[in-house]
């Protein structure tokens, strides 16, 4: 019985880890459902602490990743802090208006948080009197910077679910 809830486990990760392409927390959530599994069936031993301490670890990386992604490109950039600030504000504005503006599976999501960290650090250096130029290329660095954020978090999920997967069926 405890493989159908594994396969079962898997599955509900399988999900959660394509809540992470709509910018939705579903890394946490695997992380989440695993160790309430681990907690249900502390007495199959099944996830070790190793592996949960794992998987929290990477969870927090992928966030720390995503967030300071934006903030970073426009700091590379030669962008001020408030840029940064905004890029950051940008993205998590941005994707939740495109979900919903964009209906596009995934890539309305996407364009919203890159466009909006492009947006808001654009906008951000032209109101502290920058020129126009420097201004942009901010902004496009905060866009490719969370492009790539989002990607690195994404691909740390597939992480996570695969570390769950195998331990859960691998003694």
């Amino acid at each position: 019985m405890i493989y159908v809830w594994a396969v079962l486990l898997v599955l509900l990760n399988t999900l959660w880890l394509g809540c992470s392409l709509f910018y939705l927390p579903g890394n946490w959530l695997m992380v989440i459902t695993t160790v309430f599994f681990a907690w249900w069936q502390a007495d199959r031993n099944m996830f070790g602490a190793a592996v949960l301490i794992v998987i929290v670890l990477l969870a927090i990386l992928g966030e720390i990743l995503e967030f300071s992604a934006g903030f970073l490109g426009v700091r590379t950039a030669g962008g001020s802090k408030r840029a940064s600030i905004a890029a950051v504000g940008g993205a998590i504005t941005g994707a939740i208006l495109a979900t919903f503006l964009i209906p596009i599976p995934i890539i309305g999501t996407l364009l919203g948080a890159c466009g909006g960290a492009c947006i808001g650090a654009g906008l951000a250096e032209l109101s502290t009197g920058k020129e126009r130029k420097a201004s942009v290329v901010s902004g496009i660095s905060a866009g490719l910077a969370q492009f790539l954020g989002l990607n690195l978090k994404i691909l740390i999920g597939v992480v996570i679910y695969l570390i769950v997967a195998l331990a859960a069926f691998i003694p």
